[in-house]
């Protein structure tokens, strides 16, 4: 997701039964050359990669680049390696700026281009950290289906599939058959993502798909409790966020931004407690907002083991 699941949200969502979380979006190009651009496009902390589970198994924390050049990516991987579990490649964003820069979605049409970005970050990261791909499919799946073989051959680790073309939009169903099509040419995991808004959901399009694990995106920002059975954001959830958000500081839009959308379908939020919502001017007015709506209670905010 551009911009939507920096370092506070991911925190947040490893506490709702998350196992993995990915980075927004992140230009190569720009990271590998200004340290403006990486210290705004990537922070993390020791907390984000500890055990979530009680069976103890490790969270996982993966930075999405969009590229176009091996030599680019593989740098982009390399540099910052020593913070994240992999690397993916993003290869399914259909907007016509990325298709402007040859990135996102125009690299459907490069299997052999992205299977050497594959081996490029291959060869600067270890081998338990993974280097991934997200893409879309094509019109014509039996397309698809040579493009994941090309790459999977060049050791891509799993690959996430966004059931649309890149013509289609949210309001088009994503297509379950063609991911579990392409899930029977595959023998690295694969991963399902497209219109995943509930637990339910999730266990359904893994049904529907043979995915060895499924993405919301979404679905995630209005309800970042969804893996955990939640129907709908708890308040609990929304305190949360704001004290990752006081530790782990982002821009005040984004703080809204993303309070709007785990709000929306909360009890009492119309159209008039919105507008108040999105007119607080900063933090401290926010916090009032909150603890007027919800409450308050720092003992159940986990920020205390959020560190540089």
């Amino acid at each position: 997701m551009v911009r939507y699941s920096k370092l506070p949200f991911r925190l947040l969502v490893r506490d709702y039964g998350v196992d993995m979380t990915y980075t927004p979006m992140i230009l190569a190009h720009e990271f590998i050359r200004s340290s403006i651009a990486r210290d705004s496009d990537f922070t993390t902390c020791p907390l984000e990669r500890q055990p979530t589970s009680s069976d103890g198994r490790q969270h996982a924390l993966i930075a999405q680049f969009a590229s176009s050049e091996s030599t680019e990516f593989a740098r982009a991987a390399e540099m910052i390696g020593p913070w994240v579990d992999g690397v993916d490649l993003n290869c399914g964003c259909p907007q016509s700026w990325a298709m402007k820069e040859g990135i996102g979605c125009s690299l459907m049409s490069s299997p052999s281009l992205v299977a050497e970005m594959v081996r490029a970050a291959r060869s600067r990261l270890s081998p338990e950290q993974s280097v991934s791909v997200k893409i879309r499919i094509h019109k014509d799946l039996d397309q698809t289906v040579q493009w994941v073989k090309e790459v999977e051959a060049a050791g891509v680790t799993f690959i996430t599939v966004h059931g649309r073309l890149r013509s289609q939009r949210s309001s088009t169903a994503p297509d379950y058959a063609a991911i579990k099509e392409l899930k029977k040419h595959v023998s690295v995991p694969l991963v399902a993502n497209g219109d995943a808004y509930t637990l339910a959901g999730v266990r359904e399009i893994a049904k529907l798909t043979d995915a060895d694990g499924v993405m919301a995106a979404r679905g995630i920002l209005e309800n970042p409790a969804l893996f955990d059975g939640y129907d709908a954001t708890p308040a609990e959830a929304v305190r949360r966020f704001l004290g990752y958000a006081v530790r782990c500081p982002i821009s005040l839009p984004l703080v809204l931004h993303h309070i709007s959308e785990m709000t929306a379908r909360m009890e009492g939020m119309g159209k008039r407690e919105r507008r108040r919502l999105m007119e607080c001017r900063d933090l401290v007015e926010l916090i009032d907002y909150v603890e007027e709506k919800w409450g308050l209670d720092e003992g159940r905010v986990k920020v205390d083991d959020v560190g540089g």
